[in-house]
């Protein structure tokens, strides 16, 4: 399983994703899940993926394939608008799961997956999409300002505590951050390196793109102020009438 958030705001759109793909005591890997499409100056496109990791693979390497040998296919570098982006894989999730999805079930093997998709194309503001599995999607919104897929529930709480559309993009990267931290300490199938990219909106271009490995100094310190803030946090709360 994976984890991945997307997060789109006044100044922009914030993305990352962890990088495990198999959980268990001996049978750890890894392969990221972050992948950007870009031409400075007109589009920059990333999809973060969760699920089955041969689904989401095939999906991005058809669209790919496509683009490079299929005259005239539609493609993320000539998609018009990000809602377009957004029916091409969905369209994609679709043809795939069609030709493997009773093969991998055949061998007790989940065929699901999904996919944030964000970013910005010339002439159009930032956007945000869910896909999901069976292809179809919804657009974030000012009431919906993010998304998460794969293993959501333990991160959820500090985004939906802080993150609205006015939040800056520093605080956002930080909480998504934080939010990554709680999940990978109370799930083993999510893990370092997180990968980040943090868009700011209208420069056309990628300007900050990270990867965070477990014993990176910067996420150490994420790490330890938030448990010395929370530990704080709760010495603070006002005592009950019993104590």
């Amino acid at each position: 399983m994976t984890y991945c958030i997307g997060l789109n705001l006044d100044e922009g759109l914030v993305l990352a994703s962890d990088s495990r793909t198999n959980a268990g005591v001996d049978h750890i890997r890894r392969a990221g899940k972050m992948r950007v499409f870009a031409r400075d100056g007109e589009r920059v496109i990333v999809t973060l993926s969760a699920g089955n990791l041969s689904l989401t693979q095939n999906v991005l390497n058809l669209l790919e394939h496509r683009a490079m040998h299929e005259a005239g296919s539609l493609g993320m570098l000539n998609a018009r608008s990000m809602f377009q982006v957004a029916q091409i894989v969905g369209d994609a999730m679709r043809e795939i799961r069609a030709r493997d999805e009773a093969y991998l079930r055949d061998s007790g093997i989940d065929p699901s997956g999904s996919f944030i998709v964000g970013g910005q194309i010339q002439g159009e503001a930032p956007r945000l999409f869910l896909v999901y599995s069976e292809g179809n999607f919804i657009e974030s919104s000012d009431e919906t300002p993010f998304f998460q897929t794969g293993e959501i529930k333990f991160g959820k709480p500090i985004l939906d505590r802080v993150i609205t559309s006015k939040t800056s993009l520093l605080e956002a990267s930080q909480c998504t951050l934080v939010s990554f931290d709680s999940t990978i300490r109370s799930n083993l199938s999510v893990g370092t390196p997180i990968d980040l990219l943090v868009y700011r909106r209208n420069s056309l271009k990628v300007e900050v793109q990270r990867r965070y490995e477990d014993e990176d100094p910067y996420l150490a310190a994420i790490r330890d102020s938030w448990n010395n803030s929370m530990r704080r946090a709760v010495a603070a709360l006002p005592k009950p009438d019993w104590a």
